[in-house]
């Protein structure tokens, strides 16, 4: 398969999962941001933004799903903000969320190597948060489309789950983790039983291709675009929330990282 192959399938199965998601969050996140000031990030998220500064700050959100996170961005004071993704469904799901709460925000269903010209160097800031990068067969060029969005001096913060975790099976019920897929695993995992990562049901869905990146992938992805790290930590946080039986032991591998990286003037 072709590049483009993986993501029309992929945009197949984010919109069969759309009212899914709808069914298991969407009152709650409009109750939510019908409140001034709501949020729904993670607390190192949040600190991390605090420490970049966000106020009056040009933000995308690539893979924004529902842009639940780029309306909390928006809601720390912001300035424009536009978030981007494969899904139909879920962009329609992120203007519902911005009509409610009466924020504004831009959001375009696109897939991610074909986001249009007009937005090169417009922003200061790019997000990604967890189940961005998996997505990607080509992820030197998702790269290359983060440093054309940003302007000069641009940053990019990365909060995703660690490369690490891609060993481990999801959802595994052994009591004891084991190593179940290479770290160095080449081509995609291909599932059909759906994405339902709220309630964890499964169901006859339609296939979804997910790409293991090396960490290196990520860091040389990043240099050979032209941005600099400014920031990396690595964390035991399960962002997902899919990896119970390794959390449950006392010695922990990396679960998560953060990364900050910054365009060239």
């Amino acid at each position: 398969m072709k590049r483009d192959d993986y993501t029309a399938a992929n945009r197949e199965a984010w919109n069969e999962a759309a009212p899914i998601h709808e069914r298991r969050t969407f009152e709650r996140l409009l109750e939510g941001f019908r409140q001034p000031g709501y949020s729904c990030l993670e607390p190192i998220e949040t600190e991390t933004l605090l420490g970049i500064g966000v106020a009056g700050k040009a933000v995308t959100q690539i893979c924004c799903n529902n842009g639940r996170e780029l309306l909390s961005v928006k809601t720390m004071g912001a300035g424009r903000c536009v978030g981007f993704d494969i899904s139909e469904e879920f962009i329609a799901q992120g203007r519902q969320l911005a009509e409610a709460g009466g924020i504004e925000a831009e959001f375009l269903a696109t897939d991610v190597y074909r986001i249009p010209a007009a937005y090169d160097a417009q922003f200061d800031l790019a997000l990604i948060t967890i189940g961005a990068l998996g997505w990607m067969p080509d992820l030197k060029g998702f790269f290359a489309i983060v440093a054309r969005l940003l302007k000069p001096k641009g940053q990019l913060f990365i909060h995703e789950q660690h490369p690490i975790m891609g060993m481990f099976e999801p959802g595994d019920p052994e009591p004891q983790p084991q190593l179940r897929h290479s770290y160095f695993k080449a081509d995609p995992f291909r599932d059909e039983t759906g994405l339902d990562y709220w309630g964890k049901e499964t169901y006859k869905a339609k296939p979804t291709y997910w790409f293991q990146h090396k960490l290196s992938d990520v860091i040389t992805g990043c240099l050979e675009n032209g941005l600099a790290l400014e920031l990396f930590t690595e964390h035991e946080q399960d962002l997902g929330g899919i990896f119970d039986n390794v959390t449950a032991q006392p010695i922990l591998p990396p679960l998560s990282y953060r990364l900050i990286a910054r365009k060239a003037p």
